[in-house]
């Protein structure tokens, strides 16, 4: 079976709010990939690429094992330095095997929250 999924992934939009309603951590404001590996192999990521553009250069080459799934949380990146609040960023994230790239921005600035997801752009 060939693997599902592209080798280089883009989510064009990220913006991390520095307020949230909520001190709960599952409900405090963040942006996440959620990376998918299904390739038979084990993969090393370069992620992501740009974060948040012309401010940060990102940590690279995180290795994760087949049919693994990660849920890299933004603001949970401190090297070189935090993602800062309140800026848009973009991102990009290629590997060495196929792998999938969705996006998700939970936004509890206000009692109501707002969750988005959307898988990100990927080529090959």
């Amino acid at each position: 079976m060939d693997a599902i999924g592209r080798k280089r992934w883009a989510i064009a939009e990220g913006h991390i709010p520095s307020q949230s309603s909520f001190t709960d951590r599952a409900l405090i404001s963040h942006e996440t990939a959620c990376i998918l590996n299904a390739a038979a192999a084990s993969r090393t990521l370069r992620s992501p690429s740009s974060l948040p553009t012309a401010i940060r250069s990102a940590p690279t080459g995180l290795r994760y094992r087949r049919g693994a799934l990660l849920h890299l949380r933004f603001n949970d990146l401190t090297e070189p330095s935090p993602v800062p609040r309140d800026t848009d960023f973009s991102s990009v994230f290629e590997s060495d095997v196929p792998i999938v790239v969705q996006h998700t921005r939970l936004d509890s600035r206000h009692a109501e929250v707002s969750l988005l997801s959307t898988t990100a752009y990927g080529e090959s």
